[in-house]
């Protein structure tokens, strides 16, 4: 039998985000929510805000723009990028983000992908915008500069503030009402996730998906507590995930908007800085991935600077260690707890709940609405105590994966079960995290697809075949490739070579930071598949050496 949340269930809006976030019967507020984490004078409140997005709205509808197309973003986080998100999902588009560390054969892939037609570019990046687009046979003129503040012409692109409708007209517009199936079935987003196996792939999220997450975590967040979301002491967030991610559209966009928490937006993370903004902040809750707290454990600036404002840290986006998580609760004398997501379920699915005093490594219960059940590799349920793969079901499970029915097929099944490709094991309702079935490789929570960097290697001339696994390094995993060269190049072909071939490729989380290593063959099966258990061993194997390096230099 699946498991099901211990919780009991939500009763969840089936309307347009928009009108979830700013509901009819209440006036948008005139307290600053959003703010530059360097010009606190520089911000956005939430009447400002609607009103931008309302702006937004109306000017996608006149440079042409359709409802149900794709418009992207590519640029640092800012205070503005909210207006983007919002204004573009409420207005019945398609938001999608792109990294902004994307290389353009990255973007190109993203915008032929997702069939934008429209995309907002930072200044910064205008140059390879322009580029992509033409490569990805966008007409000129579908490219607009978008940043936090006016911008003249870059590579003559001119400023989105130029298209957009008056104050005026705002005042006038109201976003498109949705019926709750609309609500269920009309896409709001499409994030990028490695999903299980193979090359990135775009996750389908309704606007249900999104406000049902919502409901089920903000839940999570206040449950043990001894108040509630709605008498809660005053919160402060300082917004440094990136915003063309799942995780900081939920925190940093929605639920800012939803519980009214001011949020230091960071335009690029500097942990110094980081550490400043709590400081002089007053910050009180941080939602952060492992690579976070390793610093905050590990880096001497951490001493020099007092969070002692600090109560709540919530860590997702990849498996945290007990170890890990008591040295910093202690040392920071807050409560730290777990949670466990994927792109797939919108953000999250199971959630420590907040006042519960846990330092067992777990990642907690399953969300309200949620059910859950641990399968062996024939698919059959486990009994109970034994470790299996997760599958989940619940509202915050995507519609499909974008334009990918091979993919949706291979992970959701008919009855809304979504395979997650983590293992886990159970005990008394809580979950922990044992094993990763997918295969792929979190560098600072990000997910790098083997597959992916595979292909990539195998566009060098000199390369036959290659094999990409992640590598553990003092702590930290990497990409580590395994090549072999054809004949003609042996000897010749240079690690430094396929370095810098690489860093024209692909994002700077996606380089092969765990080394490269010359083989005489990939392992294969008869069927062609690369045997990763192997490629698995020789990454353990060399760990131990390097490793052992390591630790000789100290």
């Amino acid at each position: 039998m699946p498991f099901k949340s211990p919780f009991p269930n939500l009763d969840i809006p089936k309307v347009n985000l928009l009108h979830y976030l700013f509901p009819d019967d209440a006036a948008a507020s005139d307290t600053p929510i959003w703010i530059d984490s360097k010009d606190t004078s520089h911000h956005l409140t939430p009447k400002a805000l609607l009103q931008w997005v309302k702006r937004l709205a109306i000017g996608l509808d006149r440079i042409g723009s359709k409802t149900g197309e794709v418009v992207m973003i590519y640029t640092p986080n800012h205070i503005f990028v909210p207006v983007a998100y919002l204004g573009i999902v409420g207005s019945k588009r398609i938001f999608s983000g792109a990294n902004p560390a994307y290389t353009l054969s990255e973007m190109v892939h993203q915008i032929q992908n997702t069939q934008a037609q429209y995309i907002l570019a930072h200044p910064t990046f205008a140059k390879t915008a322009i580029a992509a687009a033409r490569k990805a046979g966008l007409p000129d003129g579908r490219v607009s500069l978008f940043s936090d503040v006016p911008n003249p012409s870059v590579e003559g692109l001119k400023d989105w503030r130029g298209f957009i409708g008056s104050p005026d007209e705002a005042a006038q517009y109201d976003f498109p009402r949705m019926t709750p199936e609309e609500s269920v079935k009309t896409t709001a987003t499409v994030n990028y996730s490695s999903g299980t196996t193979g090359l990135p792939k775009g996750v389908e999220v309704s606007h249900h998906n999104l406000i049902a997450n919502l409901d089920q975590t903000i839940y999570m967040r206040y449950l043990k507590k001894p108040y509630k979301a709605h008498n809660r002491p005053p919160e402060r967030w300082v917004g440094f995930l990136p915003l063309y991610h799942a995780y900081g559209q939920l925190y940093t966009i929605a639920m800012a908007q939803k519980l009214q928490i001011p949020v230091y937006i960071m335009k690029a993370f500097q942990y110094e800085e980081f550490l400043r903004i709590i400081q002089d902040h007053k910050v009180t809750h941080l939602q952060t991935a492992p690579p976070i707290l390793i610093m905050l454990s590990k880096r001497p600036e951490t001493s020099k600077y007092d969070l002692s404002s600090v109560t709540d840290i919530l860590c997702g986006a990849a498996p945290l260690s007990k170890e890990l998580q008591n040295s910093v609760s202690s040392q920071l004398n807050c409560e730290i707890v777990q949670g466990w997501g994927m792109t797939e379920v919108t953000c999250g699915a199971l959630h420590v709940p907040g006042g519960t005093i846990d330092d067992s490594g777990s990642v907690g219960f399953l969300d309200p609405n949620t059910e859950c059940m641990l399968v062996d590799d024939e698919g059959k349920e486990v009994p109970d105590g034994q470790s299996g793969e997760m599958y989940v079901r619940g509202p915050q499970v995507c519609l499909s994966y974008w334009r990918n029915p091979h993919a949706t097929k291979e992970s959701l099944d008919s009855e809304g079960w979504l395979k997650t490709g983590d293992v886990a094991v159970v005990k008394d309702d809580w979950f922990w995290i044992v094993d990763r079935k997918k295969e792929l490789i979190k560098v600072n929570a990000l997910q790098v697809a083997p597959a992916e960097l595979e292909a990539v290697l195998l566009e060098h001339d000199s390369i036959a075949d290659a094999a990409v696994v992640g590598i553990i390094l003092d702590d930290d995993e990497w990409p580590r490739a395994y090549v072999h060269v054809k004949d003609e190049a042996k000897g010749k072909l240079t690690e430094a070579e396929i370095h810098a071939f690489m860093k024209e490729k692909v994002a700077k989380h996606k380089q092969l930071v765990g080394g490269i290593s010359f083989v005489d063959e990939v392992p294969k099966l008869a069927s062609g598949k690369i045997m990763r258990k192997v490629i698995k061993e020789w990454s353990k194997r060399d760990a131990a050496v390097m490793n052992g390096k390591l630790k000789a230099k100290l």
